[in-house]
């Protein structure tokens, strides 16, 4: 049986390719909504962050997230992930 290549992505903050499983994904959706996407199923747009202090709070100051969803995130998001780190 082959073996599965390791699914990777791009942190939008640090240019770091990591395997999918180490990123977390925030989503645009069709409706125009941002949300957290945990399972990484969520339809729509999608950007990755390390699950990191410091690079949360690097995306919110530089609105990395803001320009590659192409809306504005709510601070309510940041606080979400912020949230997931504990």
């Amino acid at each position: 049986m082959k073996e599965r290549k390791p699914v990777l992505r791009t942190c939008v903050v640090t240019k770091e390719v990591c395997e999918k499983k180490d990123l977390i994904r925030v989503v645009r959706t069709p409706e125009g909504n941002v949300i957290v996407d945990t399972k990484g199923k969520a339809n729509g747009r999608g950007a990755y962050l390390k699950l990191m202090k410091e690079v949360i709070l690097k995306a919110k100051a530089s609105k990395a997230l803001d320009k590659k969803l192409e809306v504005s995130v709510p601070d309510t998001i940041y606080d979400e992930l912020l949230g997931l780190l504990k």
